[in-house]
């Protein structure tokens, strides 16, 4: 009988795969870079440059899979049936937030005074965003709260310094007893959404100058905070108050949490439904005032809102590019196949569009905040238009990001699932895009000092791109008859217009053209992928690739 020989064979062998998208730079980005130095922020970038280290690294990567894997958990009471309203994180999560406020993602306005800090911030909030996303909502709110709390000044004296320093104390404690304080908002409320006016919680007098909260909170943003933003109907109308999850004196404040609401992306960080029962709460401004004295903070919030897009696209841009440059089909790379090339420049455009306006809007937050009314006007109508118009992008691009991994992109590992799912936040968070689209007609019927300052600011390019001057000509005539229906439209125009006058001043000739040609001259198709033949695409892709 002949001798039957079984040989050893390799089964499971490793090719065509690119290697993992780790212990990169993310702050080795121009577009963000040169908006840094052109916007008064040159003096941040070597903190920015440690900070883009760290969010490049594979362990913000993988606390970032953790945060999101091991979602916070609520517990009510405890073994006793004792209240406890607390709300458990991984330790993944406590480490994202550590270095988010060692960094002063969430107070480097409130710390630095040199001109140039709410860009320098900005930047940092674009690129540790890109390690996760979730655990950024509490550092958000902590940078909102203080042009708010400024209506109060007693309390900002108190609260500020602690609100700005960059200690990570979490737990319940006394707030003047802690290191640090982070802070959340608590508006909603689930007859009235978007309408606040319709909120029927209540805030009844002391007498000892504190007021008493009761009422239910449809949404509470990062109900582990120690602060929280507070709208309630007062004896003088809505109003504004500041209600701390601990008394001065120890106790729990009447602050029940009902449940965390299960949301489609955001999952790493809480969101709370949220009962309010005789809660102690202090009033900012005065009574009848609340939604003025809270649109201080949610005008700061719906910042963040857009650089979270302009930071979820260049998240997807850089992994699409990534990935194909490593992997190959069909005898080349899939970056050097004409059509994928294509789409990945597609998604550079638009990421890098945002990404310019972002950081303009950071720019005017900050001249405003030093007395300069023209970027205060300019802010008002710009930052509604471009809320709405990136803010809606985002979901779209990240689709496409998705795509250009193929099915590996479809599993959960890649990491383009989250960030998918993710992208719907900016424009639903803040006022959804029909608040948005109003609001900016609000700004451009209501306040003409904010229309004039925009167009001054397109003005600026005009002459460098015919394509550019025909736009702005096209939008004079339709916002000079706006109506409530055409919104959406001509808030999309307005923010599409602005990014292509910013890019045609400021960016890359090849990113500026292939903009003007295929958002403004309408020389694309309905999806990402559809440029134009002659556009400088290789230089385009060349932006989206970090070194490493």
């Amino acid at each position: 009988m002949a001798e039957t020989r079984h040989t050893a064979m390799s089964t499971h062998q490793v090719t065509n795969q690119p290697p993992p998208l780790a212990d990169y730079d993310a702050s080795d980005d121009p577009a963000l870079l040169e908006a840094l130095r052109r916007e008064g922020a040159a003096w941040a970038e070597p903190e920015l440059r440690r900070l883009g280290r760290l969010a490049g690294s594979q362990l913000a990567q993988d606390n970032g899979r953790l945060a999101n894997d091991n979602p916070p958990k609520l517990r009510t009471h405890d073994r006793y049936g004792h209240r406890l309203d607390e709300v458990e994180f991984h330790p993944a999560w406590h480490d994202l937030m550590r270095t988010a406020i060692h960094h002063s993602l969430h107070a480097t306005p409130w710390r630095e005074r040199r001109p140039g800090a709410h860009v320098a911030r900005a930047a940092g909030f674009y690129v540790w965003g890109q390690a996760e996303a979730g655990h950024l909502c509490p550092v958000s709110m902590t940078y909102a709260i203080v042009p708010a709390l400024r209506h109060a000044p007693e309390l900002a004296g108190q609260f500020e310094p602690l609100l700005a320093a960059t200690h990570y104390d979490f737990g319940l404690r006394p707030p003047l007893a802690k290191k640090g304080l982070l802070a959340g908002m608590s508006m909603t409320e689930k007859q009235g959404g978007s309408d606040v006016r319709a909120n029927t919680t209540t805030a009844v007098p002391a007498g000892d100058g504190t007021y008493r909260i009761t009422g239910h909170k449809w949404f509470t943003s990062a109900p582990m905070g120690d602060l929280f933003m507070v709208l309630a109907q007062a004896p003088g109308g809505l109003s504004c108050f500041l209600l701390p999850r601990v008394t001065p004196d120890g106790d729990r404040n009447g602050m029940r949490l009902m449940r965390l609401k299960d949301k489609l992306g955001n999952r790493s960080n809480a969101s709370a439904e949220v009962e309010y029962e005789d809660a102690l709460a202090w009033l900012v401004g005065e009574e009848g005032h609340g939604v003025r004295v809270i649109l201080e903070m949610v005008n700061s919030t719906r910042l963040d809102c857009v650089l979270a897009a302009a930071t979820g696209m260049r998240a997807g841009v850089i992994h699409a590019a990534h990935h194909a440059a490593h992997r190959a089909a069909f005898g080349k790379t899939l970056i050097d196949q004409p059509l994928l090339a294509n789409v990945l420049a597609d998604l550079a455009v638009e990421s890098e569009a945002a990404t310019a306006v972002a950081l303009r809007l950071a720019a005017a937050t900050d001249r405003a905040a030093r007395g300069d009314q023209d970027e205060a006007a300019f802010r008002r109508l710009a930052l509604a238009v471009t809320k709405y118009w990136v803010c809606k992008q985002a979901p779209a691009h990240a689709a496409e990001a998705l795509e250009c991994l193929g099915g590996n992109g479809y599993v959960e590992e890649s990491g383009m699932p989250r960030l998918y799912r993710e992208a719907p936040l900016g424009s639903i968070w803040e006022g959804s895009g029909n608040v948005a689209a109003l609001d900016g007609l609000r700004a451009l019927t209501r306040q003409p000092e904010s229309a004039e300052a925009f167009f001054a600011e397109l003005e600026l390019a005009t002459g460098a791109d015919r394509r550019l001057d025909e736009a702005i000509a096209r939008l004079r005539k339709e916002a000079a008859d706006p109506t409530e229906a055409g919104a959406r439209r001509l808030a999309e125009t307005m923010a599409v217009t602005l990014q292509a006058a910013l890019l045609v001043r400021h960016g890359h000739p090849a990113v500026a053209d292939a903009f003007a040609a295929t958002r403004l001259a309408g020389d694309r198709g309905h999806a990402y992928g559809t440029l134009p033949a002659g556009l400088r695409t290789s230089e385009i892709i060349a932006r989206a690739t970090p070194a490493s």
